[in-house]
């Protein structure tokens, strides 16, 4: 498996106003999140607005080199944008970091129908997001 980066999440304080921001800076497809009937909340009900770079096939996967995102309202002051690397296992990988000297910042917690996620900081202070595919989390 490649760890690479698979997502990105920029925090703001106003994200109407960020995602118009970045819409105009780059010409990047905002939207904000709108849970499907029948279909899990991917994002538990919290303000999230989904950031395209690139085109997406049915599944949600880039169709060419680039990386998409988010865009959420803040959680806490000083919260800094985060990037999620693609692991095989987030359990796994917390205990790695926490072997090489990083602290766990957030626990595992699922995305429900599509993986799980938890925050790491690294040996510098800087957050780093774990992503596991999982269509089965919940």
């Amino acid at each position: 498996m490649d760890h690479t980066v698979v997502h990105f999440e920029i925090p703001a304080e106003e994200p109407e106003r960020a995602a118009q921001f970045y819409r105009d800076l780059f010409g990047w497809s905002i939207e904000k999140w709108q849970p499907q009937p029948d279909v899990p909340d991917a994002v538990g009900g919290m303000d999230y607005w989904m950031i395209s770079t690139v085109p997406t096939d049915a599944e949600g996967k880039p169709t060419r080199q680039g990386v998409n995102g988010g865009l959420m309202r803040r959680k806490q002051p000083g919260q800094p944008p985060a990037n999620y690397i693609s692991v095989e296992s987030v359990n796994d990988y917390v205990i790695r970091a926490e072997g090489l000297g990083g602290t766990l910042a957030f626990p595992k917690s699922p995305v429900p129908g599509m993986g799980w996620f938890a925050y790491i900081k690294d040996t510098e202070g800087n957050i780093i997001g774990l992503w596991e595919t999982d269509p089965t989390a919940g």
